[in-house]
């Protein structure tokens, strides 16, 4: 039972953040990784009743991230946390990369998305298909401070997709040390190992150590 005092200094350094999505999928995954930061508040886009049109043209996913962070920040006046991530294929010197969620053009969905790449990559043999999921995270405080976090998932673009559960290209990225496709796992063991996890994780400790001071 914790005693007032301590109730107090909790309700002290609580903190309402606003995440820079609308993708249901990513708030959960947001959500689930600093639910052991109890006084911080996540809050959604959808939450808040804004839906900012934010031109992501960094060349980075760093970039890109602190974009959108610092646009959700001077909307909302509250501290705002964003990600940016996507896929870096080496057989493809990088592609989709920064441009993982446009690949394909407007209008693609996932499936198009991840058959599109099937497709590129259908010439390229198994020893060849390297990946890696890169997910960068920024964290953007009103009065000006800014943090930022990198997480990074090894595997390898598998011959067909398998597995519906995740989303992006999920389907078709094969973690060799399980034999499955990161579509395949349940939320609690992608989460352990995911890009964006890893990267949720370090953000955790920033935002741990902010409401410390």
């Amino acid at each position: 039972m914790q005693t007032r005092a301590e109730n107090n200094q909790e309700r002290e350094k609580s903190m309402n953040i606003a995440a820079a999505t609308g993708n249901k999928n990513k708030i959960k995954e947001i959500r689930e990784k600093l639910s052991g930061l109890k006084w911080i508040n996540v809050l959604s886009l959808t939450e808040l009743g804004i839906d900012p049109e934010i031109e992501e043209d960094a060349d980075t996913f760093t970039g890109n991230a602190l974009i959108k962070a610092r646009e959700i920040c001077r909307l909302t006046g509250m501290a705002s946390i964003a990600d940016d991530s996507g896929l870096v294929v080496d057989a493809l010197n990088g592609k989709p990369g920064v441009y993982s969620a446009r690949y394909g053009g407007p209008g693609a969905s996932d499936m198009d998305r991840y058959q599109l790449l099937l497709k590129e990559m259908k010439s390229v043999p198994q020893g060849s298909r390297s990946a890696r999921f890169v997910c960068a995270i920024a964290i953007v405080l009103p009065d000006g401070r800014e943090y930022t976090a990198e997480g990074i998932c090894e595997g390898v673009i598998s011959l067909e997709p398998a597995g519906d559960r995740g989303f992006g290209y999920d389907p078709v990225f094969l973690l060799p040390e399980k034999g499955r496709t990161m579509a395949q796992l349940s939320m609690e063991e992608k989460n352990s190992i995911s890009h964006r996890g890893r990267a949720l994780e370090k953000a955790a400790a920033i935002l741990k150590e902010i409401t410390a001071r």
